[in-house]
């Protein structure tokens, strides 16, 4: 079958350990099912393995990608959830298995003609969603959701900034915090950028580190050291960040003085339980929610948006279609 397959870690040029070409028919564990991939979605994580994170040498070649919608083997369209981990290890939630793992870091991922999953990752798709969109759910926009609606536990009313307008989980946050119905404040240093992020529902876009209209009850922070002070900034006292993400360095200022006097709190987030990718999918059907799509292409054409996110040449997912 054709493929996507990470062939060589190169943390300075991550495109050259990309391979395209036929790889052989997945391994099917007991327990596990294969989908046949109608298309799947890009992420950083996928960029990210290239370059050796969460990805060491001796798992090579390894197939690339979290994200898919498909066919399974009874012929049902089903959304694959990404996550492979045992709810029972993790108190109830997968995510919070110690051993846990993503399609791509131990097992095969998506970017291919075919997948093998366990059984129990597999979401009904429903018809009103496109596979497209459909495979743009996994990864971002359900890390997008559980950040909102779990992690940050805002209520009807409420407000929230989400910093770097543009990337996969934050463009997901604005358009999900506005289909819910909160002011929603949004950051980027592109002006095409917020003019989009303007048109998913953000009441106000701003220039990064901005002053808000107000103090907020939730920041989707995503960027880390290059927008972290801003975000503490704008909280309101009691107010709460929530954390997925440092694509701009890791090591930021704590400014424990503000979060303590302020009585603020900071809260991590990864990925999301495969009862919220359910949930996840029913939100967009009930408000005709849609992630945008920056563009779809042939699988064969990877490389050519590998080579759109690396240059950050996107707003909206990146699609493939096998």
């Amino acid at each position: 079958m054709f493929a996507v397959t990470a062939t060589r870690i190169d943390a300075e040029d991550p495109l050259d350990g990309l391979t395209l070409g036929e790889r052989p028919e997945p391994d099917v564990p007991e327990g596990w099912t294969t989908v046949t991939v109608k298309a799947a979605a890009l992420n950083h994580h996928d960029l990210w393995s290239l370059k050796g994170v969460g990805l060491p040498a001796d798992r090579l070649p390894m197939i690339l990608g979290c994200d898919a919608a498909g066919v399974d083997e009874d012929g049902a369209e089903v959304i694959v959830h990404a996550v492979i981990g045992d709810p029972e290890r993790g108190g109830g939630d997968e995510t919070l298995d110690p051993k846990r793992t993503l399609l791509s870091e131990l097992h095969p991922g998506t970017l291919a003609e075919r997948v093998a999953v366990p059984r129990r990752n597999l979401v009904p798709k429903p018809a009103e969603l496109t596979f497209e969109e459909a495979a743009c759910l996994p990864t971002a926009w359900l890390t997008a959701y559980r950040m909102l609606f779990d992690k940050a536990a805002l209520q009807p009313g409420s407000s929230v900034l989400v910093q770097g307008a543009g990337g996969g989980v934050a463009t997901a946050a604005i358009a999900l915090a506005s289909a819910a119905g909160f002011r929603v404040y949004a950051t980027s240093r592109s002006g095409a950028k917020r003019e989009r992020a303007a048109e998913l529902g953000a009441d106000a876009v701003l220039e990064p580190g901005a002053r808000l209209p107000e103090r907020v009850d939730a920041v989707i922070e995503t960027v880390g050291e290059a927008t972290w002070s801003h975000s503490l900034k704008s909280l309101r006292p009691g107010g709460r960040i929530v954390v997925s993400g440092a694509t701009s360095g890791a090591v930021p200022p704590a400014e424990l003085n503000r979060v303590f006097f302020l009585q603020l709190q900071v809260v991590g987030s990864t990925m999301g339980t495969r009862a919220q990718l359910e949930r996840l999918a029913r939100f967009l059907v009930k408000t005709g929610t849609r992630p945008p799509i920056d563009r779809t292409l042939p699988l064969g054409r990877a490389r050519e948006g590998f080579a759109a996110m690396a240059g950050g040449d996107l707003f909206g997912k990146i699609v493939f279609t096998p």
